[in-house]
């Protein structure tokens, strides 16, 4: 359930912006989406999972505040990003 380490380099190698970038808001968006993901994943199975479902919505939390932060440092970055996820239609 938990994201591996090559799954998580894969991912930062997909959304970096350059060579040594691990931590930029695209990459930190990127790694809680997959996140979320695999919790909306786990809850088709658990439905009663209460605990969990309160950390789903600490991340999604978390993602939509750094989705605002880059909306409004680049806006563009912010359109491509949304089209990359599959965020919204």
């Amino acid at each position: 359930m938990t994201t591996t380490n090559q799954e998580k380099s894969q991912i930062i190698g997909t959304y970096r912006t350059h060579d040594k970038d691990t931590g930029s808001a695209e990459v930190q968006i990127a790694l809680l989406t997959h996140r979320i993901k695999q919790l909306t994943e786990h809850f088709k199975m658990h439905k009663k999972d209460h605990h969990s479902r309160r950390g789903l919505l600490t991340l999604v939390g978390k993602r939509r505040g750094l989705l605002r932060y880059l909306k409004g440092c680049n806006p563009q970055a912010h359109a491509d990003l949304l089209k990359k996820l599959d965020l919204r239609k």
